[in-house]
């Protein structure tokens, strides 16, 4: 695998249904060896999880990292609070955001690059109930022109 190589391990669809991202930083995560082989059978869950500080640090809540099969004594809870690693100024800075009313940290996707860990952080707004209904309006009208498109190309 290229150093540069992603491979996505988990995505987190729901949380652009409801979030507007700001801004999205890569960030590692500490992880297990038992932890890591599970991700490489991509047995990781993101959907419901979110990220909290706690005495300056960030630490990710309610990702679910399933069992290794091989790992017997050496597997850890699934759901356990995993830390994120990221440089001090960059704590801070996202620590002051969320701070403000309305942001959040939401973890957007968990990946490999190349033999390592990584999670895709969003800076995120919650979106309000008529929000998501531009959003899933905008969508389906995108859907019916590129069908319409398909049907003008296959006729000609």
């Amino acid at each position: 695998m290229a150093k540069d190589s992603i491979k996505i391990i988990a995505n987190n669809k729901k949380a652009y249904h409801d979030y507007f991202v700001d801004e999205k930083i890569e960030a590692g995560i500490e992880l297990f060896g038992t932890e890591v082989n599970s991700m490489r059978l991509g047995h990781c869950a993101v959907k419901e999880a979110y990220i909290k500080d706690k005495d300056g640090e960030l630490f990710i809540y309610g990702m679910h990292v399933n069992p290794y099969e091989k790992g017997n004594i050496f597997n850890k809870d699934p759901l356990r609070t995993r830390k994120l690693l990221l440089h001090k100024k960059e704590i801070a800075r996202l620590i002051g955001k969320t701070s403000e009313k309305g942001y959040a940290l939401i973890p957007l996707m968990v990946y490999f690059k190349g033999s390592r860990v990584k999670v895709e952080v969003g800076l995120c707004r919650g979106k309000k109930l008529y929000d998501k209904r531009e959003d899933m309006a905008r969508k389906s009208q995108k859907r019916e022109l590129e069908r319409d498109f398909k049907q003008a190309n296959i006729r000609v």
